[in-house]
């Protein structure tokens, strides 16, 4: 892993709702699994599209 994808990586993380991070650590499957597959499509999206930015103007 490069720095600039770390970097994107980190940003999402940083910008995550705090529903995710709450539900993260929850203790029902159900809530947790629904914020690692958020937090999964955040992180591939800013990938895909080398920003963590919003593409509006």
């Amino acid at each position: 892993m490069n720095d600039t994808t770390s970097a994107i990586i980190l940003r999402v993380i940083e910008r995550a709702p705090q529903w995710v991070r709450h539900d993260l650590g929850a203790k029902d499957e159900a809530f947790r699994i629904r914020a690692e597959e958020t937090l999964a499509a955040m992180i591939a999206s800013a990938l895909d599209t080398g920003t963590t930015e919003s593409r509006e103007a």
